[in-house]
């Protein structure tokens, strides 16, 4: 992680964070909208047909963007996906960085001893997707992510490598974002 601590103060960054249902994707949604600018969607959950719930929650949040927003799925190389964005003034929801870590926690199988190889490839990702950002300055960004380490310390390894990865992960993006967003209950408090 050489320069991801290296890059604060990301002016077209902001990260919202919160509990499960807290309101988070909302909020994103409501500053996209009142942004006025065009809006791209970089959804990070992979969608698996023969699993009701997830298609359920895919279906609910496609129902309610515009018809007008762009979705890109990007459930691994986030970084990739904003590069390639077109250069128009825009904004760019990423919903979640979440699911970006437990994706590529999952595909590491990074439990116990594999851990340490997920957390290097976990940080960097999240270097590039800084270093993505900070390149497009022309696009503000607005980035969902949870906050998971709230609770009781987790009863299995894969659980724990996912609460400890998402934490540093969050403190990492909330360092470099311009503004950062606490979501509980609906209500919305602003950290930076």
């Amino acid at each position: 992680m050489s320069n991801t601590a290296k890059i604060q103060g990301l002016s077209n960054l902001t990260l919202i964070t919160g509990g499960a249902r807290s309101g988070k994707s909302l909020l994103a949604e409501q500053l996209g909208k009142e942004s006025n600018m065009p809006v791209v969607y970089l959804a990070t959950m992979e969608e698996m047909h023969d699993d009701p719930e997830t298609v359920m929650r895919i279906d609910l949040h496609r129902s309610r963007r515009p018809d007008t927003w762009t979705t890109v799925e990007a459930p691994f190389n986030l970084s990739a996906a904003i590069l390639a964005l077109s250069q128009s003034k825009q904004t760019c929801i990423i919903d979640c960085l979440s699911l970006l870590v437990s994706n590529i926690l999952l595909r590491t199988n990074g439990e116990g001893t594999r851990f340490p190889e997920a957390r290097k490839q976990v940080l960097e990702e999240i270097e590039k997707v800084l270093s993505a950002v900070e390149k497009r300055s022309d696009i503000k960004f607005i980035a969902v992510t949870n906050e998971v380490g709230s609770g009781i310390v987790p009863e299995n390894a894969l659980a724990r490598s996912y609460r400890d990865l998402l934490g540093e992960t969050n403190q990492i993006v909330a360092q470099a974002a311009n503004a950062v967003f606490l979501m509980c209950a609906g209500l919305k408090l602003q950290m930076k």
